[in-house]
């Protein structure tokens, strides 16, 4: 199992936006977690399949997609073509998620599924065979710099025991709140995957962010 930083464009500077996936890419960053918000499934608007699409020609990295969207399934032909690797849709969302799901894996994507802080793992268990990542929201969806909700860390630590108990492989990764400071919480209760905006984008030298998110990577991968 590897142990991934994705860092969230949603707080990049969108005038630079090159700038820093270059960032990224300079500093051992595999995946760019990119949120799309429809103004309706959440509160806000953000990244189109249009962005993704110039993300994609300008960068090889792991596109990492988030669908804050309502009714996923008018969608994810187009976000698979504008160059999504892994396509992540809502449990919450409309739609038969295991028929949409099947369809990512069809299109040769990647299929994840998210819950919001306030689902149970319980919920999704049966869309295990489905997927190849679990996403953990850790705040409410829509909004970047929010505080991490420590309740939602039983949601990772299920999906990891369910994980283990049934011989699955699926990643485990965790959205919201996440800091270099308190990354270690949620990489105790499973999770391998961890996406951080705020926390990079925002410090006074990304870089440095990155090596120590890295850094702390990097010991829990040794420890497998």
């Amino acid at each position: 199992m590897k142990y991934i930083l994705s860092p969230s464009l949603l707080s990049a500077d969108f005038t630079r936006l090159e700038r820093d996936i270059r960032l990224c890419e300079n500093n051992n960053v595999p995946y760019l977690h990119v949120d799309v918000m429809d103004g309706h499934f959440v509160p806000n608007i953000s990244i189109g399949v249009p962005v993704v699409k110039s993300i994609r020609q300008c960068t090889e990295l792991v596109l990492d997609v988030h669908l804050m969207i309502s009714q996923p399934e008018r969608y994810i032909d187009a976000f698979a073509e504008a160059g999504s690797d892994i396509i992540n849709i809502h449990y919450e969302a409309e739609g038969d998620k295991k028929a949409l799901l099947k369809k990512i894996r069809e299109m040769g994507r990647s299929p994840a599924l998210t819950i919001k802080p306030n689902t149970s793992y319980k919920e999704v268990l049966e869309l295990a065979d489905y997927v190849d990542m679990f996403l953990v929201m850790s705040v409410e969806p829509g909004f970047g710099g929010q505080s991490f909700i420590e309740k939602t860390l039983k949601n990772a630590e299920g999906l990891a025991r369910f994980r283990e108990k049934h011989g699955l492989d699926y990643d485990i990764e965790m959205d919201g709140g996440i800091s270099a400071s308190n990354v270690a919480k949620p990489l105790d209760a499973g999770v391998n995957v961890v996406v951080a905006g705020s926390a990079i984008f925002g410090a006074e030298s990304p870089e440095r962010e990155i090596t120590r998110f890295n850094e702390i990577l990097s010991r829990y991968e040794a420890m497998i």
